[in-house]
This record gives structure tokens, C-alpha cells and sequence, in this order.
């Protein structure tokens, strides 16, 4: 069994145990549950860097990333970088994170948070909704087309957008739908963590026009932004670049330089 369906069984675990533990009334309850979600689509098409910055503490593939920055200081550091929005792991048990990394994260800013999440159930949905995320992943390599479906249905009916996440042109095809917003191309595939911008590339005529392309993984530098600007991609998911470092707010700022220099 790879890591990606280890991740996946132990979600499914995971997800079980919270609906007995959490109902969904107690999420309905919650101040930010009836709270209009930003658009990060709309970010993205008016940015000049279309950087989203990602608060990640570690990985299955490069172990501890950063555990020593709070959430507050991340978040502000990447606001005042001017990063179009922000991305929250919030897996406990393979990346570090929690549901309560994305409602602190929400309580100081209010700029677009994707809750990045292997996402299993419509559950997960809820609380995502709950804590303040304005953006949800779906990833296809996870999910069927009927599920994926149901899924994007749901969280637009929640006033969330979606991001589907594809790492092939199968799982490109098999999933494309109007419930989706934009399309991310992991660069990194899940299953032997190798990492290559040439998956962004190959897929980028094949995504619809209609579609905002993000490339995620993999992007360490700003030629590889302006690479990837010419096959049309508008965002770009960028994590360990940023927290690896001491101050990612203060790193993100000089990649964003880079970028409009």
C-alpha cells in the first residue's frame, strides 16, 4: 500500500471518529458558518504574482518542515508579502496540522484559506466551512467522478469553491465539471514523491479555458513562475520554499519582488 491510500484509509478512520465526537449541529453552530467566503478565483485573475502561500509543518517526504512558527505569525507575514491567499494543511497525523491551525489563521486575516485536506466525506466539508476556509481541494486521485461530483456540489451549495487537484491527464479527464472552479496540477505525484514542472506543462492544454490553472510543488524559483505564466497557469501553490525558512512572510516578500521586478 502506497502513502497515499495509507493517508486515505487512516482519513476515512479519522473522519468516522470526529462525526461521532462533533456532530454536524455543532458545526452549523459555529459564528462563521453563515460567513460570506472570499474568492480566490477573483484574487487570482487580478494578481500580478498569483502566489498562494502554504503554512505547512511537515510531510511524509521531507518530515519536519517548520514546527516552530506560530499560525499568526505565518499568516500575517504572508498577508503583508501580498500573496493572493493562503493554504492550511490541516491532517494531524501526516502533515501536522489541525482544524484549529485554519480558525486561527481565519481570526487574523481575511484573505482567501484553502483547507487542504484529503477530503473523503461531505463531513469534512462542513468544517471547513465552519473554520473559516473560503476554498476547498478535492483530489482526484482519491475520489471517483461520482464522488467528486457530489463533493463540488455540496461545498458550492456551501458557498465554498473548489480546487481539483490532478496529478495526470487520466485523473484530468475523469474529472472535469461546472461544480469546479479552478484545476491544480500537483507536480508532486503522491505516490513516489517525485516532483516535475513538466507535469504543469503537459497538462496545461489540456485543462478548458474556462478553468483557472494553479501548479502546485515544485516551484522554487521565480523563472519557473514566468515558465509556467506562458502555458497559462494564473496561481501557484508555493510551501516549503517559504516555510523552511525562519520568516516565510519576510521570504515570500522577496519572491514576490522577484517576480514584478
Amino acid at each position: 500500500m502506497n502513502i497515499l491510500n495509507n493517508i486515505t484509509s487512516d482519513k476515512k478512520i479519522e473522519v468516522a471518529l470526529r462525526k461521532s465526537l462533533f456532530p454536524i449541529s455543532h458545526w452549523e453552530a459555529s459564528p462563521l458558518f453563515g460567513r460570506e467566503a472570499n474568492s480566490l478565483a477573483k484574487c487570482l485573475k487580478n494578481s500580478t504574482s498569483g502566489i498562494i502561500a502554504e503554512h505547512k509543518r511537515r510531510s511524509p517526504s521531507k518530515q519536519n518542515i517548520n514546527s516552530t512558527l506560530s499560525v499568526n505569525e505565518v499568516v500575517k507575514g504572508y498577508e503583508n508579502a501580498g500573496v493572493c491567499g493562503m493554504s492550511i494543511l490541516t491532517d494531524g497525523k501526516y502533515f501536522g496540522g489541525s482544524l484549529d491551525d485554519l480558525n486561527l489563521a481565519r481570526a487574523v486575516t481575511n484573505f482567501p484559506l484553502l483547507r487542504k485536506e484529503f477530503i473523503v466525506d461531505e463531513y469534512q466539508l462542513i468544517e471547513a466551512k465552519a473554520n473559516g476556509a473560503d476554498i476547498i481541494l478535492l483530489i482526484a486521485a482519491i475520489l471517483s467522478y461520482k464522488e467528486i461530483r457530489q463533493l463540488s456540489e455540496v461545498a458550492k451549495g456551501l458557498g465554498l469553491e473548489v480546487i481539483l487537484e490532478v496529478h495526470n491527464l487520466e485523473e484530468l479527464q475523469k474529472s472535469i465539471m461546472p461544480s469546479i472552479d479552478m484545476v491544480g496540477v500537483n507536480n508532486r505525484d503522491l505516490k513516489t514523491f517525485n516532483v516535475s514542472l513538466e507535469t504543469s506543462r503537459f497538462l496545461a492544454d489540456q485543462i478548458p479555458a474556462d478553468f483557472i490553472k494553479i501548479s502546485e510543488s515544485g516551484i522554487n524559483g521565480a523563472n519557473a513562475i514566468q515558465d509556467l505564466k506562458n502555458y497559462g497557469y494564473q496561481g501557484f501553490l508555493v510551501g516549503e520554499k517559504f516555510m523552511k525558512t525562519n520568516n516565510p512572510g519576510y521570504t515570500a516578500e522577496e519572491f514576490i519582488k522577484q517576480l514584478n521586478a
